[in-house]
This record gives structure tokens, C-alpha cells and sequence, in this order.
């Protein structure tokens, strides 16, 4: 069943969290709700593809720990891709300890993760305290944070109840976390913001437990507002042709949810 919404815009005067505002701001205007998830190993690869992809994009999803030539120049240069093509950097870190752990995680270490990547995520299972490490560090450098309230996986331990104790982590703490990693919309509230993972043109899966979601499905039927897209893109003979494609898929999905839109 579609879901009537504000646009994104309109949605950003409610958020508190900049980034959240600019977010937003940003898909209206680019008319992207597309974030590729780039999982390649190659620091060369990984600029190669965002410089290719970037124009069609609002968000750019890094794994950065798998990047074997990792070094502090690469995330210069992801950087002023970013800036050039009009989209902000997400490290898919998934946080998943104690507040004073995740603190160093974030701000220190090899790769420096506060220091570049707009947004970030984290498992709410250790509770208040992982959110408020990752605060102390992220909110002076106005940065944000999702929780990761459902998974695309198959027989994950994401309960309803675990997902509702998340929604109710995040409310703690809206001047930081802008929303949550999810298959579904958990509330009418319209600061949250919703990233599905596991999109791709038809449903199906994968050998390893994935389970896929189409465009339409995710922003229509269950209410997201970004569809994150893998492999779909990035193992694509064009992966610029097959963008195009995601992003006009998702933003058709979106116009059609617009309150006042038949």
C-alpha cells in the first residue's frame, strides 16, 4: 500500500541534526534518493566509481576498513568527489560496543572516520552509551547517525520488539541520530530518515542469505526514503547506465508517494 508523504524538503524543517537538513535538502534538488554502496577494495577503484557515479547519487556508502591501499589522501579525494558531485559520504562502520570504545573507533585509529564521513551507523544493542560516545565525537563536527533498527538478511535476530527498543534510542537523541537502517518505516514522525539496503531491480537473492527489494517496493509500498544499491551497480557492464536506472526507479517511487500526487 502506498505510503502519502511530505517531500523531503518539507521533511527537513523538522529535522534538528544539519546533516539531516542537508540530506534531504539534497535529494529534492538533485532528484536522487539513490546511495550506491561501494564494496570494492581498490582506493582507485572506489574514486574511479564515485567520479563515475557521483552526478546520479545523493549518498555514497564506504566499507573503508576492506580498501587494501587505504591511505589518509583517499579520503581527501573521496572528499572533493563528494563536493563536486553533490552527495555525502557514509561509513557503514556499524558500530556495535561501549560508548568509550566506540569513541576511539571513530575518531581515531588508521582511518579517522569523524574526520570525513558525513554519517555514520551503529547497532543499538549496547544501549544509551554507544549513542553518547558516538555524540561526544561527532555532533562538534556536525555529523549524524543511524541506527540499525532491520536487516536484509535472512533469519537475522532483529526482533519487532529489538526494532522498537531502537526507535525508542533514537527519540533519546534526534539532535544526532537522523534516522535508522530499515525495511519498513517505524513511525509517522517525518524527521526520521529511512536507507533500505538490498535493492535491486527485481526481487530475489542471493546464496549467502540476502534478501532483495525492489525500488518500488522499499519507497512505495514500505515507506523508505533511500534505496542503497550494491552490487546492482557496481557489478554492471555500465555501472553509470545501471544508476541512471536505480535512481529513476527511485524517484518515480518517490513522486508517486507525494501528498497531493494521484
Amino acid at each position: 500500500m502506498k505510503q502519502r508523504r511530505l517531500s523531503y524538503t518539507s521533511r527537513s524543517t523538522h529535522c534538528q541534526n544539519l546533516i539531516a537538513k542537508k540530506l534531504l535538502a539534497l535529494m529534492d534538488s538533485k532528484q536522487s534518493n539513490l546511495a550506491l554502496s561501494a564494496d570494492v577494495t581498490s582506493a582507485a577503484e572506489l574514486l574511479a566509481l564515485a567520479n563515475q557515479v557521483g552526478p546520479e547519487i545523493c549518498l555514497l556508502k564506504t566499507h573503508i576498513d576492506i580498501v587494501d591501499d587505504f591511505t589518509p589522501a583517499f579520503t581527501i579525494e573521496l572528499k572533493k568527489l563528494a563536493n563536486q558531485h553533490q552527495f555525502l559520504l557514509f561509513e557503514d562502520r556499524k558500530f556495535a560496543d561501549i560508548g568509550n570504545t566506540v569513541k576511539h573507533q571513530y575518531q581515531g585509529g588508521v582511518y579517522r572516520i569523524a574526520d570525513w564521513a558525513d554519517i555514520i551507523n551503529a547497532h543499538s544493542l549496547p544501549g544509551n552509551g554507544i549513542i553518547q560516545g558516538l555524540a561526544e565525537v561527532g555532533m562538534p563536527k556536525n555529523r549524524a547517525l543511524l541506527l540499525l533498527a532491520e536487516m536484509s538478511s535472512a533469519n537475522n535476530l532483529l526482533t519487532t520488539e529489538y526494532t522498537q527498543k531502537t526507535l525508542q534510542l533514537a527519540e533519546a537523541f534526534p539532535e544526532f541520530v537522523i534516522g535508522f537502517i530499515a525495511q519498513h518505516r517505524l513511525s509517522t514522525d517525518p524527521q526520521w530518515i529511512y536507507m533500505t539496503p538490498g535493492i535491486q531491480l527485481a526481487a530475489g537473492g542471493d546464496t549467502l542469505g540476502q534478501q532483495y527489494t525492489t525500488p518500488k517496493q522499499a519507497i512505495s509500498e514500505n515507506g523508505s526514503d533511500i534505496i542503497i544499491v550494491g552490487r546492482g551497480i557496481v557489478n554492471a557492464t555500465d555501472p553509470l547506465a545501471a544508476a541512471k536506472k536505480y535512481r529513476t526507479a527511485g524517484w518515480e517511487a518517490y513522486e508517486e508517494t507525494l501528498c497531493g500526487v494521484n
